[in-house]
């Protein structure tokens, strides 16, 4: 049979589809494209804000508009929050964020006997890790590894706890047996993931630190690139940076979670730190790693955030120079201590913050990248597009080459200029046996 997916939502949701993918084929079955006539449809959801719950149920109605006799199978955070909204949109099999195992099961059954099913657990009740298979389809370059679920921090915007539950790690052998099947598999990168990696350990024996787990993936496979998933600033330490500066393997990419540069608001979102340790860890990274890219996240028009506030925020993300930003409007999430927040923003606001701190953010970026022009860099490459061969730096800039047969092929390329969203370049080389960070 065949089935197609749709993945929406953070790097732990794309591994868990690469995870389901495995499951599938494991047993023979094909995996298709969202756009062609299969068996099957896989949706894999994310409830992060009520943009996302949106954009789920958009895509819920199109898939069953376009496939009216598929099983459509929905799972994810939220299916796992609202399960009574996506049953009210015609879907036959519901699952939550955990057991996929047990939703893939429930999925063959009903493309069989045409039974619809739902089994979605109390996520709050969860305590341990659950096991998946690490890689999906061949052709890819990237892999994740989930190493942690789970989130205990109870930001006063984010459902996320709700949905995902306690914090639940995979024992260090299990990262390193995965990692090491990883590259058994043609993988040339692992993304190291999970919902707050920064947590990883803490409901293990003894309590290692995630800087132990992260040594132990980039000593099993020294020939793979091994980027790291969203961190915390806490966690970035002397001791840590030292740590990581020794592994030849790490990419020097690292998306430092921020949300908003005034500690005003960083207080009202209970976020666990304020400018001046965020801007700490900003200056610790770049001492061990010269060069590297920080990037972040930032809601902006958060409730009661007033115009000092702001000016605030767009002032330490200038200060801080990141070289790549992700910014989103606040999006009320019912359920949270932030939907009923007083000084609720309209919509006017929110735009005109989120061009404001855009501009700011592409201006950065725009200097990152001239600053790599002359620079050798070692690219993965992926796709075709516009003509060229895409791939991504260890810093995790796209890098547009010409070329030929390039896929999954880690070639040094010199950086000519600044092209589309990345940079262009010229590949000096004949393709790289090993990682080389360069």
């Amino acid at each position: 049979m065949r089935f197609a997916f749709y993945t929406l939502g953070c790097k732990t949701n794309q591994y868990e589809t690469q995870a389901m993918e495995r499951l599938l084929t494991d047993l023979g079955h094909e995996i298709g494209h969202f756009d062609e006539k299969c068996n099957g449809y896989i949706i894999n959801t994310c409830s992060v804000t009520a943009v996302a719950d949106k954009k789920n149920r958009a895509v819920i109605r199109r898939c069953r508009r376009l496939n009216p006799d598929a099983v459509i199978g929905v799972c994810g955070c939220y299916s796992q929050h609202a399960p009574e909204d996506v049953r009210a949109l015609g879907v036959d099999v519901i699952g939550g964020s955990g057991g996929r195992q047990e939703f893939i099961e429930q999925l063959l059954a009903a493309v069989q006997t045409g039974a619809p099913s739902e089994r979605v657990d109390n996520a709050l009740r969860r305590r341990e890790f659950e096991v998946l298979p690490a890689g999906g389809l061949e052709e890819r370059t990237r892999a994740m590894l989930k190493v942690q679920d789970g989130c205990v921090n109870f930001c006063s915007y984010c459902i996320i706890p709700y949905t995902r539950g306690p914090v639940r790690s995979a024992p260090l052998p299990l990262a390193v047996e995965q990692a090491k099947a990883l590259e058994q598999r043609g993988y040339r990168e692992i993304v190291v993931t999970g919902i707050e990696i920064a947590s990883w350990g803490v409901d293990l024996p003894g309590k290692p630190e995630v800087t132990a787990l992260i040594e132990a993936v980039c000593a099993a496979v020294p020939a793979l690139r091994v980027r790291l998933g969203s961190l915390e600033p806490r966690i970035v330490t002397e001791d840590f940076c030292r740590r990581l500066s020794r592994l030849p393997n790490l990419c020097p990419q690292f998306h430092l979670s921020m949300q908003s540069g005034s500690d005003t608001v960083l207080q009202r979102m209970r976020r666990k730190y304020d400018t001046a340790r965020y801007y700490e860890s900003v200056c610790l990274l770049r001492t061990w790693f010269p060069n590297c890219a920080v990037t972040t996240d930032m809601i902006v028009a958060f409730p009661g955030e007033t115009e000092e506030e702001f000016a605030e925020s767009l002032a330490f993300i200038r200060r801080c120079g990141f070289a790549d930003m992700h910014i989103f409007p606040y999006s009320r999430r019912p359920g949270t201590p932030a939907d009923k927040m007083p000084g609720q923003h309209n919509n006017a606001v929110k735009e005109a913050r989120s061009r404001a701190a855009i501009a700011v953010a592409e201006e950065m970026n725009r200097a990152y990248r001239e600053n790599l022009i002359g620079t050798v860099q070692s690219v993965l490459f992926e796709d075709r597009e516009n003509g060229y061969f895409t791939g991504h730096a260890p810093n995790y800039m796209k890098i547009y080459a010409p070329g030929e047969n390039l896929h999954n092929q880690l070639r040094a390329v010199k950086i000519t200029g600044l092209y589309a969203d990345g940079l262009l370049g010229e590949i000096t080389d004949e393709c790289l046996a090993n990682h080389e960070n360069p």
